[in-house]
């Protein structure tokens, strides 16, 4: 039996890993390898030591990737780059993750505008889902949608998920037009996770969500079911986790809410079937 590879079991340890066990081997391989990259730059993202020595960990993850890009790869990138090799992956999604990683790292995200939250949503996510179409095999513009609305509806689901977590590191994502619109003038996480109208204010994230959402299915709809059973998985998972926080609400306190093993696995065995 094969030594699974430091990239797989990084994964093996997530939510993502049941949606991609299901894939081929190579592409599922290819899966593992870039969720292990996004997993290391965004550890340095969170991680609270000083801002300069961060910024220089995202640094020499860029010089890492240009190496790659030369055919010379370090060795802890040997694995990515036959996955670069094999599905024509781009480097400029790869250098799109690091800059949404460091602008988390140049100074605490605070009710950002919209522009802003666009910009961030579209590198921290949506340029993983442009890697991943591609390791799918979807035609060109039919993947590229896919990874914008996907990408988009996920980091949505996710901001309202996390609010808490956000918070206790002093970030809040919610965007400045709808926290003004709620009457919410304050920028302080604490202070806006604990106003009346924070409901408001999540509503519209939920509307943007949702949005997000239906476009991605419509777009799955219309392609091979084969090459899009992996993102119909992670796309019926977090909208099932966007579900859950909807019937929970957004008043204090929040209880977190995580996505079951087995809801996951009916998911999965679902698209399977």
């Amino acid at each position: 039996m094969n030594k699974p590879t430091l990239a797989a079991e990084r994964a093996s340890r997530s939510s993502f890993y049941k949606g991609m066990r299901i894939l081929p081997r190579a592409e599922r391989e290819a899966m593992f390898e870039i969720y292990s990259f996004c997993r290391a730059v965004d550890d340095i993202a969170d991680d609270q030591g000083p801002r300069d020595a961060r910024r220089e960990q995202l640094a020499r993850w860029r010089s890492d990737i240009d190496a790659l890009y030369e055919r010379n790869p370090p060795e802890h990138l040997r694995g990515l780059a036959q996955a670069v090799h094999q599905f024509g992956l781009q480097r400029e999604d790869f250098i799109a993750i690091i800059d949404g990683m460091e602008m988390d790292v140049v100074a605490d995200i605070r009710a950002p505008d919209r522009a802003t939250l666009d910009l961030y949503c579209d590198r921290v996510a949506c340029a993983v889902g442009r890697l991943s179409v591609r390791v799918f095999g979807m035609e060109a513009e039919a993947g590229l949608a896919l990874a914008h609305h996907l990408g988009r509806a996920l980091q949505l689901t996710n901001i309202l998920r996390d609010l808490d977590e956000d918070a206790s590191l002093g970030r809040l994502y919610l965007p400045r037009e709808a926290l003004q619109a709620a009457g919410i003038t304050s920028t302080s996480p604490r202070a806006v996770l604990a106003h009346p109208a924070l409901g408001k204010v999540c509503s519209v994230l939920v509307d943007m969500a949702q949005s997000e959402f239906r476009e991605a299915a419509s777009i799955m709809a219309r392609s091979p079911r084969r090459v899009v059973r992996a993102p119909r998985i992670m796309g019926e998972a977090y909208r099932s986790i966007l579900d859950a926080l909807i019937a929970r609400g957004f008043e204090p306190p929040r209880e977190p809410v995580r996505l079951s093993r087995g809801r996951l696995l009916f998911i999965v065995l679902r698209n399977l079937l």
